[in-house]
């Protein structure tokens, strides 16, 4: 049996994430954006939380560091910064560790914050990316600079294509809505968004996600698109501008 992998939701739109190796009998949670949550799905499973890995310091992703800590006696995993709760060990960029039977590697993603990182998981072929790359979307730059966000997201899509790929919120229908005033010709995008209209009409969940599927949607990942360039006037332009005039139009989105 491979990584079990449970996500949930907490607070409005936040996920909670739980990963569990059934060889080993270890389990994680990817962030900790709220206890009751947590603790309900480890009851349900009948899991006991060992580590934290945290990919940001916000406050919704680190609330319930210190409760869990204190309850379940965890280990907490986190990148350099003063502002991570009760964090154990740091992680940097090329840094890899064992979670059961599974080799962990670190990314440095920094932009929404100067400290993010993702966990991949390649053995599973999968990555936690909190507040980096959403859902036809990316995360707001609060800490970093454009430039520094599209490297993270450059990064990102060097993993391999058929990477599950696990975000920190539910904002896909909102994405998808600004997505398509930049490419609205974009077939595959205006089918997922019908797709994702259909899944939150019904209360479902629209991650995970793949690269795959972000790399074909996801504006902020096809800023060498033509369509997109001609959209925005920005036809031989670096492709970190193109990005930055996507994100600052995504900042003004109503």
């Amino acid at each position: 049996m491979g990584l079990m992998i449970e996500q949930f939701g907490c607070k409005s739109d936040n996920f909670g994430v739980l990963i569990h190796d059934p060889d080993s009998g270890v389990t994680a949670a990817i962030d900790a954006p709220e206890l009751g949550p947590i603790r309900e799905h480890l009851e349900a499973k009948h899991w006991t939380l060992d580590r934290i890995f945290t990919t940001h310091h916000h406050g919704d992703h680190t609330e319930a560091n210190l409760a869990l800590k204190e309850e379940f006696g965890c280990r907490i995993i986190g990148p350099a910064g003063d502002a991570i709760p009760g964090r154990d060990e740091i992680v940097r960029e090329g840094d890899t560790f064992l979670f059961g039977t599974y080799e962990v590697r670190v990314l440095a993603t920094p932009g929404h914050t100067l400290d993010h990182i993702t966990f991949w998981i390649p053995a599973e072929s999968v990555a936690f990316v909190g507040d980096t790359l959403f859902a036809i979307g990316c995360g707001r730059v609060i800490e970093g600079t454009p430039a520094m966000m599209w490297n993270s997201l450059e990064k990102l899509m060097q993993l391999p294509n058929d990477t599950d790929i696990y975000c920190g919120h539910e904002y896909t229908q909102s994405n998808a809505r600004f997505a398509l005033t930049i490419e609205p010709e974009n077939a595959d995008l205006v089918e997922r968004a019908r797709h994702v209209d259909e899944r939150r009409a019904a209360h479902m969940a629209t991650l995970p996600t793949t690269m795959l599927l972000e790399k074909r949607t996801n504006p902020f990942l096809r800023v060498d698109e033509p369509a997109i360039r001609d959209r925005l006037g920005m036809r031989g332009k670096a492709a970190a501008e193109v990005f930055a005039e996507i994100r600052g139009r995504k900042d003004r989105f109503k």
